[in-house]
């Protein structure tokens, strides 16, 4: 697709990549080798689940190719270590992701959406109940068509399906 859009159009493209089902970093990858212009990726410490890939394992997997970014590794090593003490402060606002989700691959829920999710069922008291709504959005996507899971929709298929699953009943 890259390769494509760039043959055709004269735009500047960049590719922006949650890294909830660890399919990102290949992303990515492919992306850069077709000619993307920019990715995001976020420093190693800060990085996966909701975020984005890790600088540190782009920059290390271009080094030496005609690709390679010129950054130190090592003081990207620094930054990282700066960061892993900033996160610490914050443990309580982490989300219940601890590494890639296979979950994420069959709901086809965006970073953010899933986010926004928990935070919907902490204030429900029911975070426990986040495999089920995950079962559920395939079902309320199929009810509308399967339409996009992009902002605006995201949110309403998700609050939908939290609805649903809270009530007990679908569409209730």
């Amino acid at each position: 697709l890259v390769s494509e859009i760039k043959k055709r159009f004269e735009v500047r493209l960049h590719l922006h990549c949650h890294a909830t089902t660890g399919m990102a970093e290949m992303a990515l990858l492919k992306a850069i080798e077709a000619g993307v212009d920019g990715v995001d990726t976020a420093i190693s410490s800060m990085s996966a689940t909701y975020g984005h890939p890790a600088t540190e394992a782009l920059v290390a997997t271009l080094a030496g190719t005609e690709h390679d970014t010129g950054l130190d590794i090592l003081k990207l090593e620094s930054i990282a270590a700066y960061f892993r003490e900033v996160r610490k402060k914050y443990h309580a606002f982490e989300g219940q992701l601890k590494g890639y989700d296979s979950r994420i691959l069959v709901a086809q829920v965006p970073g953010g959406m899933l986010t926004n999710l928990e935070s919907q069922l902490k204030q429900q008291n029911a975070a426990d109940r986040l495999d089920q709504v995950l079962a559920e959005i395939p079902r309320v996507r199929k009810d509308l068509g399967f339409i996009p899971l992009v902002t605006p929709t995201s949110q309403i298929v998700g609050t939908q399906a939290v609805l649903n699953v809270l009530t007990g009943e679908r569409y209730k």
